[in-house]
């Protein structure tokens, strides 16, 4: 290791430093670790809570200008985070674009567990029926994140990207007010707030299962990132059998805006990490670029590693 090799790259724990965020994305994680899942691999995790924008608690506003400032990004970039996931688009982003920035290294291990909708709300007496009648019409997001790009996602099918707008208008509880104020058309929700919104009266528009990757650093080996993923799968097992036992963990996001059963359970869906592939990377990858969300010029080889599967 070269002198400057080893000044980019932190120093972390023994114990793998796992982060646990928004439920949506990190429920086959809770309850791998609740039921001793790691521990029957034989390993010993960390888990780290970042604040998330999906939580009723969270009191930062995401920044616009980099993603590497927010809260789980910077603590992964100071050594205090190993792995992590979120939505598909933004772990490409982030992938490849600490590279570019000279951050500390990650790369896309997987294709992660969840698989759970993301959907657009807007008022119940919104004078908008169908996504393309949103055109050039403010939709809440985060910045940079899976309701932004979930929402492109949804949007393109239906109208030209000059005419998809998205702004920022803080957390998932506070874009909802943002809507019932009108200073917004649409909103960007993930569960438990898509929930939310329906009890409160807010009306659906259109909605899209979301894909979630896995990104760690170079200090994860492949054996253990391999029993990581073991855990996962057999938690989606217990998830897709029947999810009931461990929805506290959304419903708690909501800070008592929400009872378990007015939870909409059937939008959760999950499925065993599964190695991130050269055709998945090229087409995910070219289609953010497309949307210049993320820079040009990454290559399979420099952004994804399947070392789990090796």
């Amino acid at each position: 290791m070269t002198v400057e090799e080893a000044t980019r790259k932190p120093q972390v724990a023994k114990k793998p430093q796992v982060a646990v965020m928004n439920a949506v994305h990190d429920l086959p994680v809770l309850v791998a670790r609740d039921e001793g899942f790691f521990k029957d691999e034989g390993l010993d995790i960390d888990f780290v809570t970042t604040p998330g924008m999906a939580q009723v608690t969270t009191k930062h506003f995401v920044k616009f200008d980099s993603v590497f400032d927010r809260p789980l990004d910077s603590a992964y970039n100071e050594g205090g985070i190993d792995q992590f996931r979120m939505c598909e688009w933004g772990i490409m982003k982030r992938a490849v674009e600490a590279e570019a920035e000279g951050l500390r290294h990650r790369k896309i291990v997987a294709l992660g567990a969840s698989m759970s909708m993301f959907a657009i709300a807007v008022n119940r007496d919104s004078k908008f029926y169908e996504p393309e009648m949103l055109k050039d019409q403010p939709i809440a997001v985060t910045p940079n994140n899976g309701s932004h790009f979930t929402t492109l996602k949804m949007m393109e099918g239906f109208l030209a990207p000059e005419h998809v707008k998205t702004t920022g208008a803080g957390s998932m509880p506070k874009r909802l007010e943002a809507l019932r104020q009108g200073k917004v058309a649409a909103v960007s929700l993930m569960e438990p707030w898509i929930s939310v919104a329906q009890k409160q009266g807010f009306r659906i528009l259109i909605e899209s299962h979301s894909t979630r990757s896995e990104a760690a650093g170079d200090d994860l080996d492949g054996p253990t990132l391999a029993k990581m993923f073991r855990a996962q799968a057999r938690a989606v097992e217990l998830l897709e059998k029947d999810p009931r036992p461990y929805i506290h963990y959304l419903i708690a996001e909501t800070g008592g805006l929400l009872e378990p059963h007015e939870l909409q359970t059937w939008r959760l869906l999950h499925a065993a990490p599964q190695p991130y592939t050269r055709e998945r990377f090229d087409d995910t990858y070219n289609w953010t670029v497309k949307w210049n969300m993320v820079v040009p010029g990454a290559t399979f080889e420099n952004t994804v590693d399947n070392r789990a599967w090796e």
